[in-house]
């Protein structure tokens, strides 16, 4: 694969993964702060939601996948997003509760980190 088609996919990857950051957001603020959850159980379902819509975008848009293992591809991107979620988890413990730094802050600090974990775990192990 030559660096442009890599690039073109990492900017598609990064709009789904844009689109996801509203659907993580808006689960983690709703399960949080309105009904008052425990803000790592807030953290894993947005994520988790953010993932799933993540992975049809990306299989038709970004991959372009024609894998008819539909099933068997929906949990390895599953399987890479969870390993991202721990990361993310780490990751805002580390600086919201060690650091002392905002949540979502933290949060935003940590999706950065996965994202790119998340694009070349895709690339190589889901999408190949």
């Amino acid at each position: 694969m030559n660096w442009e088609v890599l690039f073109w996919k990492f900017v598609k990857f990064g709009v789904v993964g844009f689109s996801g950051l509203f659907v993580d957001f808006g689960i983690t603020y709703l399960v949080k702060e309105v009904m008052k959850g425990h803000k790592y159980l807030a953290n894993s379902l947005g994520f988790i939601c953010a993932a799933t819509s993540n992975y049809f975008l990306n299989r038709i848009w970004t991959f372009e996948s024609q894998n008819e293992q539909i099933g068997v591809e929906y949990f390895k991107f599953f399987g890479v997003a969870v390993i991202g979620l721990l990361f993310s988890n780490a990751i805002i413990w580390v600086l919201h509760e060690k650091v002392k730094m905002n949540f979502y802050v933290a949060k935003i600090i940590a999706i950065g980190v996965v994202v790119v974990w998340n694009f070349f775990a895709n690339l190589i192990f889901t999408f190949k």
